[in-house]
C-alpha cells in the first residue's frame, strides 16, 4: 500500500546500510522518503553523489526532504547555518543539495540553525545571509528552505515556532519556511494546536515522533489523528513524514492506523 507519509531514512531505517534505504522504504509502501545529510563531509565526491541519486531512483522513489551539512551530529552539532569559519563549508553542502534536488525533484530542503558558539558575535546576522543564499539557490529549482526548532540541544537556540519564523523573517525571501516537527515543538513546551492555527501559513514541512521518546506515533502521548485533521482543516498542504526512532521493526502500526 502507498502510505500518505514520507519516511525518514536515515533515523527510521537507520541500522541498513545508507544505500540500501531507499528501497527498503519502497518495500514497505511508502512512495516518499526524506534524508538528513547522508555523506560525511560537506562536499562529497561526485561518485559518491551519483551513488545515492542512483540509489533514490532505482527505488521508484521521490526524495522530498533533505538536511543540508550540519556538522557533526552525534558529537552534539546541529547545522552550520550561523557557525562563524563554517560559510564555505555550508555553502558547499547547498550547492551538492540543490544539484541532488534538481535531478530527483526534491522541495524542501532542511538548514539546521546551529548552537550558539562560545565567544562568537554577529551569529543571527550571518544565519540571515546563508538563508538568503540557500533561499536564492534553492529557488532556482523551485525549492522551499526550512527551519526547525529542536529539543534535546541547549545551545541551539531555535526552541519554538516563533523562535524560527523570526529569524525567517529576518531574511523575508518567499520560499523561506517553518519545519513544524511536532514531537520537539511538544517536548519544549508547544501548544500544538495553537502553532497550528498561527503559523500554519508558514509551515512547509511537518514531521511525525511521539512524546516522550520520539517512537511511533501511538506509542506516547500524542493525538496524531486530532493533529493531522487540524493541519488539514487549516489548509496545511505539504508532507508529513515520519521522523521516529522504532521500538519494532516493521510498519504494522501504520497499517492498522490506516485501515
Amino acid at each position: 500500500m502507498a502510505f500518505r507519509h514520507a519516511l525518514n531514512c536515515s533515523i527510521v531505517l537507520a541500522d541498513l546500510p545508507l544505500l540500501d534505504r531507499p528501497a527498503a522504504a519502497a518495500a514497505a509502501g511508502f512512495d516518499a522518503v526524506e534524508f538528513w545529510w547522508p555523506f560525511a563531509t560537506a562536499a562529497p565526491a561526485h561518485a559518491e553523489v551519483d551513488a545515492f541519486v542512483a540509489a533514490v531512483e532505482n527505488a521508484g522513489v521521490r526524495l522530498v526532504g533533505l538536511n543540508f551539512y550540519a556538522g557533526d551530529m552525534p558529537a552534539g552539532d546541529r547545522g552550520l547555518v550561523s557557525w562563524p569559519g563554517r560559510e564555505r563549508e555550508f555553502r558547499d553542502s547547498v550547492a551538492v543539495a540543490v544539484g541532488i534536488g534538481d535531478r530527483l525533484g526534491t522541495g524542501i530542503f532542511n538548514a539546521l540553525y546551529g548552537n550558539r558558539i562560545e565567544g562568537a558575535t554577529g551569529q543571527d546576522d550571518l544565519a540571515a545571509e546563508n538563508l538568503a543564499h540557500a533561499a536564492k539557490e534553492a529557488e532556482r529549482i523551485g525549492a522551499t528552505v526550512v527551519l526547525e526548532p529542536l529539543s534535546g540541544a541547549e545551545r541551539y537556540p531555535l526552541r519554538t515556532a516563533a523562535d524560527a519564523v523570526a529569524a525567517l523573517d529576518r531574511v523575508g525571501a518567499p520560499n523561506l519556511g517553518l519545519l513544524a516537527d511536532l514531537y520537539h515543538l511538544a517536548v519544549n513546551g508547544e501548544n500544538l494546536d495553537a502553532v497550528i492555527a498561527r503559523y500554519v501559513g508558514r509551515i512547509a514541512h511537518v514531521q511525525l515522533a511521539d512524546t516522550p521518546g520520539r517512537h511511533e506515533p501511538g506509542t506516547g502521548d500524542l493525538d496524531f489523528p486530532h493533529l493531522l485533521a487540524a493541519l488539514d482543516a487549516a489548509g496545511y498542504r505539504g508532507r508529513t513524514a515520519l521522523e521516529y526512532v522504532p521500538t519494532r521493526p516493521g510498519f504494522g502500526w501504520l497499517e492498522k492506523e490506516s485501515a
